[in-house]
């Protein structure tokens, strides 16, 4: 396609989010920046600026525009926060808090998706360590972190995730089976947390174990 025309239809894409009430300018700025296209095949770029969830590799999915643009306004992201997202799959998400000016720590469980994504990143020049690994178990080795995004369903909000979190730390997790609870938890202190619910959404599943063959798209 045209690169004019995904220019256009990536700006208007910023303007939609901003009639979606999405209203930190950290947060359009990364959109306006980050090249959506990029991170679907070639055939879908026709799509890649609509507010629609695309398929990727290994049967997953990019998220609504909308949605990864909600749950980086609930993040709070501040410059120089270290985060860590559960679920790397296109990179898109991450490209956006990279984008966002943190350092971004992604986890994938799907060995080809992983190995695709970490190659994407690298080209796209956006500074994310990506590791090969089990979600649930998050990235003890680089831990404590400012925020934890979980860009997948979680049937619970996992333990070692908040021992991972800094007091006075974010996490924004979407808790349910079939449907999905968006929340933003704020650690006050060990023991302590504010949880607050922003409405229902739907993500694939969030599984433990890795993948570790290809699979069918």
């Amino acid at each position: 396609m045209n690169p004019f025309v995904l220019k256009g239809a990536q700006q208007q894409l910023v303007e939609l989010l901003k009639g979606k009430g999405i209203t930190d300018e950290n947060v359009l700025s990364a959109f306006g920046k980050v090249e959506r296209h990029r991170f679907v095949e070639s055939f879908l770029w026709d799509k890649a600026y609509k507010d629609l969830a695309l398929p990727i590799y290994c049967k997953q999915t990019i998220s609504q525009p909308s949605t990864v643009a909600f749950q980086s306004q609930l993040l709070e992201v501040s410059k120089g926060h270290k985060i860590l997202e559960i679920g790397t799959g296109s990179g898109f998400q991450a490209a956006i808090l990279s984008a966002m000016g943190a350092k971004v720590y992604s986890v994938e469980r799907q060995l080809e998706l992983y190995q695709k994504t970490k190659t994407l990143l690298e080209e796209v020049d956006y500074r994310v360590v990506v590791q090969y690994g089990d979600g649930f178990q998050g990235l003890p080795r680089y831990a404590p972190f400012d925020r934890v995004i979980v860009t997948c369903g979680a049937p619970n909000v996992p333990t070692a995730l908040l021992q991972q979190m800094k007091v006075g730390g974010i996490m924004v997790i979407p808790v349910g089976e079939e449907v999905q609870t968006m929340k933003k938890i704020a650690k006050l202190d060990d023991t302590h947390y504010k949880i607050t619910n922003y409405g229902n959404f739907t993500f694939v599943p969030m599984l433990e174990e890795i993948v570790k063959g290809p699979a069918q798209q």
